[in-house]
């Protein structure tokens, strides 16, 4: 994994880096099994509150690595499916996924609030990337591209599901037919970019010490009504919020919360 993705744990923020960045952090196979394996580490951490997702160097990530397309014009395989998901990527490895879509799905499935710090560029792969996570920050004037139509293919890394819950479907429509390139400051309109900022990744990290001073519980439980929001109706959705509110109520984080706000000094909060 550290040889495409490196963590760096501090309070329990995890800070997830990129870090092929001769390669502007273009997605081989080698990035994908980084990522994948990074997001399964996260996923069973108890002590992570929070995590930032960011690459080294240049750029967030260019995207799929130059190498696949030209197997895929000779009629090699690619190696974003790896030996899991090959010629048939409609086989499901991960879930709901296949290995190419859980590299970006898997921050949905990380239990605690996911931020991207973004830069430089987040090309087609890239860019699905960076739409799994929670939160996107971005330097001005990072470009962004659903670059896919450019090689003839359409976005296939969980991005037709995860651009809809962000921006108008014919904004969609006409990024993904065009794969014209955008910036952050447009990208912001759009829904794709929480926030512009001079620092991503100082911002992001900041935001992600102040989420883990918070109650877990209740952090955890908003990410799970959050991720179900998308595929459920009001009357699900009312009833999540009543499920999990009777679960923190009178918890042990929920009593240290309202006793930190009393004393008037900083929550701590057993994992």
């Amino acid at each position: 994994m550290e040889e495409r993705v490196k963590i760096t744990m501090n309070d329990g923020v995890a800070d997830v880096r990129l870090v092929r960045t001769d390669k502007m952090n273009a997605l081989d196979d080698a990035m994908f099994d980084g990522l994948l394996e990074a997001g399964e580490k996260l996923k069973a951490d108890a002590s992570v509150r929070a995590v930032v997702l960011s690459g080294e160097g240049r750029a967030f990530c260019a995207g799929l690595d130059m190498g696949n397309f030209g197997r895929m014009a000779s009629s090699e395989k690619p190696s974003g499916g790896g030996s899991a998901v090959t010629s048939r990527l409609a086989q499901r490895s991960h879930g709901i996924s296949n290995r190419a879509q859980y590299a970006a799905m898997v921050w949905r499935e990380i239990p605690v609030p996911v931020i991207a710090a973004v830069h430089g560029v987040a090309f087609g792969g890239g860019f699905q990337v960076a739409l799994g996570p929670d939160i996107r920050y971005a330097a001005p004037g990072t470009r962004f591209s659903v670059m896919e139509i450019k090689w003839g293919l359409i976005p296939d890394m969980a991005g037709m599901y995860l651009m809809r819950g962000l921006a108008r479907d014919d904004v969609i429509r006409e990024l993904t037919y065009t794969g014209r390139i955008f910036e952050a400051e447009e990208a912001m309109q759009m829904g794709f970019v929480t926030r512009v900022c001079a620092d991503p990744l100082a911002d992001a990290l900041a935001t992600a010490r102040e989420i883990a001073d918070k109650s877990p519980s209740a952090i955890r439980a908003a990410k799970r009504i959050f991720n179900a929001a998308p595929d459920a109706d009001a009357a699900a959705l009312l009833l999540a919020e009543s499920v999990e509110q009777d679960k923190l109520i009178g918890g042990a984080h929920q009593k240290e919360a309202i006793m930190a706000n009393l004393e008037k000094r900083k929550p701590v909060f057993a994992a």
